[in-house]
């Protein structure tokens, strides 16, 4: 039988070919190839594992007739052209816990930058002064650490701050009370953590909903002289108004690892003497680098030798035997969580997943992992059908899997229940023609739709003329409509209309949609 065979492309620790070749796989290293080397040569190789040098564009993918993987040392993957990957038959890995620890201590070593100056102080030293007078310092034992975001990385940040003797206050959508308990925060919302924290501490994914949560309007409501500390994605923080709580003192020190662009060669930040940067280092130590590098071999290897797929960021955990049958449902699945998880706000206790029918004899495990990778989605970028379960249980998410062998109204169905603050918020689909997802039922209203591109989600009265407002006002901002779904509770009640458009639908237009007459909600979908 022929070994497998991978090319290193980017440096990389040298005990990952180790594991390659230990494990059955020929492996060549060859660092800092150009594109058109790469594509020469990519052809002979069953998995490609990189870092972020390689760029795994659609013409490198054209030429990789042999290709089966993609493996990651790392979390992000801006570097892969998933997509074409996915058309291509090519398994997407990655490595996202592998950084976790190196990213936690150097947002903590960026809290103590700030807290004593050191950066400054360093500097005017070396330059041979003595300013002993010129920085006075705080402590961090006794202060409010406030994280927003409480998941893997955020809570290693809170139990290394617990261990300095301070207190900890989390925002996270996702952090159950239970939860909270056990890493020893207090789960709070978002103002009141502003209006508490002595040091602020960012360890959320860039999405809608976190994109400048630290805003000019977040920032003002802040307990003045916090200090700030962004080691998770460029883009939480309005800069600009950043800079201008700096020059008030509404900001005492901010400290930023990534920035809105990258590389940052210019940013109203620089230069001002209480701020503190560096370039992208939260995954720059040896440990961290040895990490990734050590599991993405091993993922690789497991999946060309036997077939075996974790941390896959375009494929489930599936058999070959069980591919087939289950792909369609998974994509049901994948559209059902992604829907509950865009509409339901809030913090999420539980989910339950029932199988009625025909998808009661297929294995719940896939099925589950496709929803959670829906759900989870709209919290963290680096999620897969995966490692969704464990992200999910990690913040205390109940999960339960159901199965119902009678038939309902459906040959097969699939339901998925999320509760809420608020209540239980159920969707549900089926597959018509047995490999066609399609939504029956939102919130308890029977409609019928495919969940697919951008969408638009309204809740309004159940009055004439309503459709033909909406179609207007989409139509005079120049958004093409696909199609049209429409349900309702009864007549003259509460009725919900489901449309598909052609392009993102900006957010000055879905406010005119909420201004419409009778419109009770307007939430704008991407699947």
């Amino acid at each position: 039988m022929t070994k497998p065979k991978v090319l290193i492309s980017d440096k990389m620790d040298p005990n990952a070919a180790r594991i390659f070749e230990e494990r059955g796989c020929d492996v060549d290293v060859k660092p800092g190839m150009t594109p058109e080397e790469l594509a020469a040569v990519i052809g002979e190789y069953d998995g490609l594992a990189i870092r972020s040098a390689t760029k795994v564009t659609p013409a490198i993918l054209e030429a990789a007739t042999n290709l089966k993987v993609v493996g990651r040392a790392g979390i992000g993957v801006d570097n892969v052209d998933i997509p074409a990957a996915s058309s291509k038959g090519v398994v997407v890995m990655n490595t996202p816990f592998g950084n976790s620890i190196t990213t936690a201590e150097h947002a903590i070593a960026m809290m103590f930058a700030l807290a004593r100056q050191i950066p400054a102080a360093d500097a005017r030293t070396q330059a041979g002064e003595w300013p002993k007078n010129d920085f006075m310092g705080v402590e961090v034992t006794g202060k409010t650490l406030g994280l927003i975001g409480a998941g893997n990385i955020g809570s290693i940040v809170a139990l290394r701050a617990l261990g300095l003797r301070m207190k900890v206050v989390a925002f996270d959508p996702f952090l159950t009370a239970e939860r909270a308990i056990e890493i020893g925060v207090e789960k709070v919302d978002l103002d009141t953590l502003l209006a508490r924290a002595d040091f602020i501490t960012l360890h959320t994914p860039l999405t809608d909903e976190t994109r400048n949560i630290l805003s000019r309007e977040n920032l003002a409501k802040t307990k003045k002289g916090v200090r700030i500390v962004n080691c998770a994605r460029g883009g939480l923080i309005d800069e600009a108004a950043l800079a201008d709580a700096l020059d008030s003192g509404q900001v005492a020190g901010a400290a930023l690892d990534v920035f809105q662009t990258e590389p940052a060669k210019e940013s109203p930040l620089f230069g001002k003497p209480n701020f503190v940067c560096t370039p992208h280092l939260g995954a720059s130590t040896t440990e961290a680098q040895v990490n990734v590098a050590l599991q993405v071999a091993e993922q690789m290897a497991d999946y060309l030798v036997s077939g075996g797929v974790t941390n896959a960021l375009n494929m489930p955990s599936l058999s070959a035997e069980e591919a087939p049958k289950l792909r369609p449902y998974m994509g049901l699945a994948e559209s059902l969580g992604s829907l509950v998880g865009q509409l339901a706000h809030g913090n999420l206790t539980r989910i339950s997943i029932e199988r009625e029918g025909a998808a009661a004899a297929l294995s719940g495990k896939p099925i589950e992992g496709a929803v959670l990778a829906g759900l989870m989605r709209q919290y963290s970028d680096t999620v897969n059908m995966v490692n969704a379960p464990y992200l999910a249980r990690e913040r205390g998410l109940d999960i339960r899997s159901i199965r119902h062998e009678t038939e309902g109204a459906y040959n097969t169905l699939l339901r998925v229940t999320v509760g809420t603050e608020s209540g239980d918020r159920s969707v549900a689909g089926t597959l018509f023609g047995s490999d066609a997802p399609r939504l029956t039922e939102i919130f308890g209203v029977r409609i019928e739709a495919e969940l697919t591109g951008h969408m638009l989600y309204i809740v309004n009265e159940d009055a004439p003329g309503f459709i033909g407002r909406i179609g207007s006002l989409l139509g005079e901002n120049g958004i093409n409509i696909g199609t049209f779904h429409l349900g309702r509770r009864e007549a003259g009640g509460e009725a919900v209309l489901l449309l598909s458009v052609d392009q993102p639908i900006p957010q000055d237009v879905v406010k005119k949609a909420c201004a419409i007459e009778g419109v009770r909600r307007v939430t704008p979908l991407a699947f």
